[in-house]
């Protein structure tokens, strides 16, 4: 019977999800996405990849941390160059999380102990409680797609007006999220997401239906902002700074999604023949707009995924990332929890966005994403505003990742299926 269960419950999800591509999910999607791209050179800014990647005869790893492999610290080429200072902070804002685990603990000690320390301390520091591990993906490659995300700075009112007519919502009091690991540890990360009809479980509003003019959220709102399309990309992006007119910044954070598949309209843009691949980037939609007003909302409900916001504590340095601590620019990343430790030190080697200049940086793992799935995926956090909105949106890079865990931490057997 548990079995029978499990089937019909793939079953439901595989029917209505589709690979993801999009960052404010916090991990917490309805469906797995298909594999990133593992192209071994790197992808332009613009590419908008329109199929799955090949399938693999290889068997699939499935218990935590499987991918990682233990490594020497001479693999980490550029580590000793790095300013790992600038890392520090964010590695002790881990640790106001990470101290409270068992295998964390005496790293996190020794490391509240330091006072600014400098480059060659915080080397010395890691090689002498960590480990450091290779990772790979499901289908063997050590190189894997590393792209970015930043958090917009919008303007927006707390009430609705002409100027700001769109508005934010929190989420509602009629979305129910189960976690679906409660009932099957095998699915632990997944969540189906719905509304109740009587005693049936049945889809939440599209966004279509959430925009209608029935305004079925009506009452739900935190701010209203006066461009639907910047609306539509900070849903993407997870969080934002508002920037209201009596001069108050609003800072918002991912609540929840209701639970339909991302479909990217970069990608229905270029299928309709509208846009060529090369202009179907941020920059590039935001041109079209302003010369299709009137096809932009048909547009922007082709993909049924909405977001929820909720309203953060203020005086934050950076959005909450899933760990729980508010993210720091250029230091910070996004990774797939199944493969690599939320809270840890990774170090990246990859290259600037658009560019062969090599980026070779101890970052900490402090956020998950819908599309960031693999040993070897990652979404580099550049921060907030228009400058670092620009490096996010070009940021589609081929690159390594290593794992730095204290001595101390056990990792899972590996098993396949």
């Amino acid at each position: 019977m548990h079995k029978i269960i499990l089937c019909i419950i793939v079953v439901l999800l595989n029917a209505g999800c589709s690979a993801r591509n999009i960052k404010s999910e916090q991990g917490k999607q309805i469906c797995p996405p298909a594999s990133s791209p593992t192209a071994s050179t790197t992808l332009p800014s613009t590419q908008i990849p329109d199929k799955e990647p090949p399938s693999t005869e290889k068997p699939v790893a499935t218990s935590e941390y499987s991918l990682l492999k233990p490594a020497n610290w001479e693999a980490l080429d550029g580590f000793l160059q790095d300013d790992l200072s600038a890392s520090w902070n964010a590695w002790l804002t881990s640790c106001s999380t990470l101290k409270n685990k068992t295998e964390w603990q005496n790293a996190c000690n020794f490391a509240s102990k330091l006072n600014k320390p400098n480059t060659a301390q915080i080397a010395e520091y890691f090689t002498t409680y960590f480990d450091v591990y290779s990772t790979s993906n499901l289908n063997g490659s050590n190189t894997g797609l590393i792209t970015g995300y930043y958090e917009p700075v919008l303007k927006g009112s707390r009430k609705s007006s002409i100027k700001y007519p769109y508005p934010l919502y929190q989420q509602p009091k009629d979305l129910i999220t189960v976690d679906l690991s409660t009932l099957f540890p095998e699915l632990k990360y997944k969540r189906v997401r719905g509304k109740l009809e009587g005693n049936k479980l049945v889809p939440y509003l599209t966004r279509a239906e959430i925009e209608s003019e029935s305004q079925p959220l009506k009452g739900n709102e935190i701010v209203w902002i006066n461009d639907p399309l910047d609306a539509f990309y900070l849903q993407i992006q997870g969080s934002g700074l508002i920037q209201l007119d009596s001069g108050e910044q609003l800072h918002l954070g991912y609540a929840d999604q209701n639970g339909h598949t991302y479909q990217s309209i970069g990608k229905l843009l270029v299928q309709r023949g509208e846009l060529s691949l090369s202009q179907a980037s941020m920059q590039g939609i935001k041109d079209w707009a302003k010369s299709h007003t009137n096809q932009l909302r048909e547009l922007l409900n082709s993909n049924p995924s909405y977001v929820f916001f909720k309203e953060l504590p203020s005086g934050l340095f950076g959005p909450l990332g899933a760990l729980g601590v508010p993210l720091t620019a250029e230091r910070s990343v996004a990774i797939d929890p199944k493969y690599v430790p939320l809270g840890a030190p990774v170090f990246l080697s990859t290259s600037y966005p658009n560019d062969n200049k090599p980026l070779k940086r101890l970052m900490i793992a402090q956020d998950t994403g819908g599309a960031i799935k693999d040993g070897v995926r990652a979404d580099f956090f550049w921060g907030s505003g228009d400058t670092a909105g620009k490096m996010a949106g070009a940021m589609k890079q081929m690159g390594q990742i290593w794992v730095l865990l204290p001595k101390e931490f056990k990792l899972n057997n590996i098993s396949f299926n």
